[in-house]
């Protein structure tokens, strides 16, 4: 790094990974926070975006094809404008920054201006999509050399700067990066410097995401292979001995929903552990927020049932969300856990009870049945004629446990405590996925999900999206609004969690 002036800003070049989000390190992703400036580019996975400030700027200066957003001197020009303006920039770049990313021409750019920067490497491509197509660059019983050489020289060169016949006789493994477009020309150099044509080569397209291709063949073959299969950038080619381990090393494009779209539909504000869960079997997941959680038009009745508590001798949260709606309002007034006093706490799932724990709460009970109905079944169990029963609930909960519980001779207290509302739009990705039947599951976990999505996309239009698609219900309640949304329900899971929904959706694609 050079000098640190005080009036300057600073430049982070940043190593993006070549496409899977988790493989960021750790200083890359803490680099991306600091950022006033985030300057991404094509192979950057947008996701990256979500670690950055909320008000940072987000620029694209990306490249597909050749086809320049800005040229490489206006990148250049870019960074160095930010930073004089006393910006903190980040640099993301897909994979790393020194391979074939043209870092050091950007860094000559901050250097001759003095602007102060950071390298901070990332996980390449050739490394990346070669692991997670079950191929090892090196072996001890193939090869101890790699190479990675550029299939795609600067347009601007009178003949070629590799050296073939060393590389093709020099080398072990060899990765060409960019070179679909070449792979003809990179496939006859080397068979006429000396590589056997019937040495083994595999591209990999879009290597660690979900959308990751492979196809394998031999020097002789590929080129004709790739042609004929449509087989387009962006991708690495990775030719040696070692592409036939593939099949014996594979371990990520052979998960049990690998190649399959799902549509997640979930509140806006709610971390994607359904998402996540999901993805690690393989699947590719598009997240699609269709309910914003906001709270109440008015916090009187939810103060009232508050400041009532000491009478309380039951509180019933039935969702991830009232659990942090009640507390996040005991918080703002200044109170924590220990305003319940005396009362007992009923969980709804095993999700609404782990929610419980970081305010220190273990439930009192959870009910066998994670609905409304499981709810009024083990009250029914209980004698709470006399009791007072706080029901914090969201503006469109269903009335069958307050009514029930009255009926049990109960004082049911049951403010809203929060309120779902349409989110302003559906992402972009996964409305295109859905137009360009990319979409083979999308999946439901309660009934505002259905409803909202049907809202956001018209009736009819939800309809025909949703022809062809395999529709996945967390339980009966959200299944029976399916129904009368005019869908059918393909995957009920036998218990109402995520994981017992994803299992479900695992065990029909797998049939």
């Amino acid at each position: 790094m050079n000098d640190n002036s005080p009036h300057k800003g600073m430049v982070y070049l940043i190593g993006a990974g070549p496409g899977d989000p988790g493989l960021i390190t750790v200083r890359g992703r803490e680099c991306i926070g600091l950022a006033d400036v985030v300057v991404y580019d094509y192979l950057a996975n947008d996701g990256l975006l979500a670690h950055a400030k909320p008000h940072a700027e987000l620029i694209y200066a990306g490249k597909i094809g050749g086809a320049h957003n800005q040229e490489q001197w206006q990148i250049n020009d870019l960074l160095v404008a930010k930073a004089l303006a006393g910006k903190t920039v980040a640099r993301l770049k897909g994979g790393d920054p020194f391979i074939f990313g043209r870092g050091g021409e950007e860094c000559e750019a901050l250097q001759s201006a003095g602007i102060p920067y950071e390298i901070v490497p990332g996980v390449t491509a050739a490394v990346g999509a070669a692991a997670y197509a079950g191929i090892p660059l090196t072996h001890r019983d193939v090869t101890t050399s790699v190479a990675f050489v550029t299939g795609h020289e600067h347009p601007d060169k009178d003949a070629s700067d590799i050296d073939w016949e060393r590389l093709s006789l020099g080398s072990g493994t060899i990765v060409f990066y960019m070179g679909v477009k070449n792979l003809p020309v990179i496939t006859k150099s080397l068979m006429a410097h000396g590589r056997p044509p019937e040495t083994p080569v595999a591209l990999v397209r879009w290597g660690t995401r979900p959308e990751q291709e492979v196809l394998t063949g031999t020097l002789a073959d590929i080129a004709d292979a790739a042609r004929t299969a449509g087989f387009r950038p962006p991708a690495v080619t990775i030719v040696g001995e070692v592409v036939r381990l593939r099949e014996r090393l594979r371990w990520f494009d052979n998960r049990p929903l690998c190649g399959t779209g799902l549509l997640v539909t979930r509140a806006a504000d709610q971390a994607g552990e359904f998402a996540d869960m999901l993805a690690a079997t393989g699947a590719r997941v598009f997240e699609c927020p269709t309910i914003s959680i906001v709270p109440p038009e008015s916090y009187a009745e939810l103060d009232a049932g508050i400041d009532g508590l000491p009478s309380v001798a039951w509180v019933v949260l039935t969702s991830y969300n009232a659990v942090q709606s009640f507390f996040g309002r005991l918080h703002d007034r200044g109170l924590d856990s220990r305003a319940l006093g005396h009362a007992k706490v009923c969980a709804v799932g095993p999700r609404t009870a782990a929610a419980l724990a970081p305010f220190g709460i273990r439930p009192d009970l959870v009910p066998a049945d994670y609905k409304a109905e499981g709810v009024v079944a083990a009250f029914r169990e209980l004698n709470v004629a006399g009791q007072t029963v706080l029901f914090p609930r969201a503006d469109r909960a269903r009335e069958l446990i307050p009514t029930e519980l009255a009926a049990m001779g109960a004082t049911v207290v049951a403010p809203v405590a929060y309120r779902n509302v349409l989110p302003d739009a559906l992402p972009a990705g996964a409305l295109a996925a859905l137009e360009e039947g990319r979409i083979h599951c999308a999946t439901f976990t309660s009934s505002s999900t259905v409803k909202n999505l049907a809202a956001m996309l018209g009736e009819n239009r939800f309809l025909k999206l949703m022809e062809g698609v395999t529709i996945a219900s967390i339980g009966p309640v959200t299944s029976a609004t399916c129904r009368e949304l005019g869908l059918e329900v393909h995957i009920e899971p036998a218990k109402y969690t995520l994981a017992d929904l994803t299992d479900a959706i695992v065990g029909h694609f797998s049939r």
